[in-house]
């Protein structure tokens, strides 16, 4: 009995969570804007890591070469199946498809927050294609928190890194944007929503 107690107590902790995440998102709370400082240089990128240099895999487990995206501007999001900004999938394929040509989404599944992505990478394909007709790129589940954080996490929030930012993910749908020649330009927190004029404004500079 007691089991089956703190089994009820862990779901509907879990379900209250998701619901405050959701009306957060319509409050406008967790909508964190960073923006590179202009005086960060970048006259000296040999001393940055390429973000084009980290090796990533799609969610069929295939090799993605990010050097490919050059050219273009690329929007990295925290993505999770189960959470209040899980609707955030449809802004997301709306913006893709406004700005495709110009600009690359890369979902990244990870389950570190609430565990609301607990599903294989099947099942999280599935969900995306059949709940919001997903074609934008998303890649293998990730570790974004902890002590062996994905290589491109570690590079999104390492100033020796990408120059100048620090703030990593502090829930799912988290987004940052990538200039066409790999700087990193943007931080928007999980209340931002994709098709917000902030977010739509960045990508068009």
């Amino acid at each position: 009995m007691e089991k089956i107690s703190s089994f009820k107590k862990i779901t509907i902790m879990g379900i209250t969570y998701s619901l405050l995440m959701f009306f957060s998102s319509c409050l406008g709370i967790n909508s964190d804007v960073k923006n590179r400082p202009s005086t960060t240089s970048m006259s000296n990128p040999q001393s940055k890591t390429s973000i084009y240099a980290i090796k990533v895999n799609t969610l069929d487990g295939k090799p993605f070469d990010l050097s490919t995206l050059k050219g273009k501007k690329i929007l990295i999001v925290n993505t999770a199946s189960k959470c209040g900004y899980t609707p955030q999938y449809e802004e997301l394929q709306q913006l893709y498809k406004l700005h495709g040509d110009s600009l690359a989404i890369l979902g990244f599944p990870c389950n570190d927050f609430g565990g609301q992505e607990s599903g294989t990478e099947s099942e999280i394909g599935a969900f995306c294609t059949k709940n919001y007709g997903v074609t934008f790129q998303m890649f293998e589940k990730v570790h974004i928190k902890g002590d062996n954080p994905h290589p491109l996490y570690k590079w999104l929030t390492d100033p020796q890194q990408n120059g100048w930012n620090k703030d990593a993910p502090g829930w799912n749908f988290c987004k940052y944007l990538i200039s066409e020649n790999g700087e990193l330009l943007n931080f928007f927190g999980s209340g931002v929503k994709p098709m917000s004029p902030t977010i739509l404004q960045a990508i068009k500079q």
